[in-house]
C-alpha cells in the first residue's frame, strides 16, 4: 500500500503531467476524506466548494479594498477544521473578533501582498488566527502567491521534518512549494491552461497524500505514483504549533464554547494551537497539528518494547506498569 513516503517522492520527482493527473483527482479525494471523517460528508464537500471557488471570487470582487468579513472568517474556520481536525476553542475564538477588526486586518494583510511575511503579521492580530489559518486566508485571497499550510503537505516535504507552525516555517514551506511551481512551469514553458500556482501544487500534494492513505489504487492510474517508496525522510512526528495571539475562552453557563458543522471528536490544540491558553475549555492533549504523540517513532518503539516485555512476563509482573512507564518516558 502507498504511504506518505510516496508523496515525498511525488513532490520531489513528479512532472507536470503527473501533477496534473493527481490534481484532477482532488474532487474524489475530498469526497473520500469527507466520507471517512464524518457522517455528513455533503457538509464538508459544500464547505470545500465554497472555500475553493466562491470565497476567492468574493474577495477579488472587492477590488483594491479586498478584504474578508466576519461571517467569511467564521466559515473559513469551519472549512479548515472540517477538512482537518476539530478544535472547539478555535471555533469560539474566531467568533470573538469584531466585524470591524476582521475587515480592517484582512484588508491590511491583503494590501501587503506579495510580501507574505508582512501579511501574516497583520493577520496575527486576529484572535484564533495562527500561522496555518492565516495561510488559508492568504491562499483564498491570492492563490497565485500563497499556498495553504496543510498538515498533509508539510509532512510530505522531506526538508520540513520537525517543522513547527511559525511564520518563518511558513515562508520555508512557501519556498519549497514555489520551487515545484518553477519546475512544473518550466516544463510547460510557462504557458498552457494548467500554469502551476502555489495553491494548485499544494492541492495536488494534499490529494496525493490523502489518496495514499485512503484509496491508493486511484493513484495507480498515473505513472510514478505507485512505485516503491524511497527511504523515509519524514517520520511523521507531531508538528509543534504557534498561536501566540490566542486567549482562553471564558466559561459560560452551559459549558458550550462553539458549534461545529461536523460531528467530530474535539481536541484541544491545533496547528493554530493554544499555547498560551490558561484555562482551555477542554483538557490539553499531547497532539498538535498532525498526528497524536502516540504516533511518533519514539513512542511506537516504546510501546513495542513494552508490549514485548509484557508478553515475556505475564506470569510474574503486572501487565500495565511497563506500558505506562514507557508511555510516560516517550511522551515527556
Amino acid at each position: 500500500m502507498a504511504t506518505a513516503k510516496d508523496t515525498s517522492t511525488f513532490f520531489l520527482e513528479g512532472d507536470s503531467k503527473q501533477f496534473d493527473s493527481v490534481l484532477k483527482l482532488y474532487p474524489q479525494a475530498i469526497k473520500i476524506k469527507a466520507e471517512q471523517k464524518t457522517k455528513k460528508p455533503e457538509e464538508l464537500i459544500k464547505l470545500d466548494n465554497w472555500y475553493q471557488n466562491e470565497l476567492p471570487k468574493k474577495i477579488k470582487s472587492r477590488g483594491k479594498d479586498a478584504h474578508m468579513v466576519h461571517e467569511e472568517l467564521v466559515q473559513l474556520m469551519k472549512w479548515k477544521q472540517a477538512r482537518g481536525k476539530f478544535y472547539p476553542q478555535l471555533s469560539y475564538l474566531i467568533k470573538v473578533n469584531t466585524p470591524r477588526a476582521v475587515m480592517a486586518e484582512t484588508k491590511k494583510a491583503f494590501k501587503k501582498l506579495p510580501n507574505i511575511e508582512s501579511a501574516m503579521t497583520a493577520l496575527s492580530n486576529l484572535k484564533g488566527v495562527g500561522t496555518a489559518t492565516a495561510s488559508a486566508l492568504l491562499a483564498a485571497a491570492s492563490p497565485e502567491i500563497a499556498p495553504f499550510m496543510a498538515d498533509e503537505c508539510v509532512q510530505a516535504i522531506p526538508e520540513m521534518e520537525g517543522s513547527d507552525y511559525t511564520a518563518k516555517e511558513y515562508l520555508n514551506f512557501v519556498n519549497h512549494i514555489k520551487s515545484v511551481c518553477d519546475r512544473l512551469n518550466k516544463e510547460q514553458n510557462g504557458c498552457g491552461d494548467n500554469k502551476w500556482s502555489p495553491h494548485n501544487v499544494e492541492l495536488a500534494l494534499w490529494t496525493h497524500n490523502i489518496l495514499s492513505d485512503l484509496q491508493p489504487e486511484l493513484l495507480g492510474q498515473s505513472p510514478l505514483l505507485s512505485q516503491s517508496p524511497l527511504v523515509p525522510t519524514n517520520g511523521g512526528s507531531p508538528l509543534p504549533s504557534d498561536e501566540s495571539n490566542l486567549e482562553p475562552p471564558t466559561a459560560n453557563g452551559n459549558g458550550k464554547i462553539a458549534e461545529s458543522v461536523l460531528e467530530d471528536t474535539p481536541t484541544s490544540c491545533t496547528e493554530d494551537s493554544l499555547d498560551k491558553a490558561a484555562s482551555p475549555a477542554t483538557p490539553p492533549s499531547p497532539s498538535d497539528n498532525s498526528d497524536s504523540a502516540l504516533s511518533t517513532p519514539r513512542t511506537k518503539r516504546a510501546l513495542e518494547e513494552a508490549s514485548s516485555a509484557d508478553e515475556n512476563s505475564l506470569d510474574t509482573a503486572p501487565p500495565a506498569a511497563p506500558v505506562a512507564k514507557k508511555l510516560r518516558e516517550a511522551t515527556h
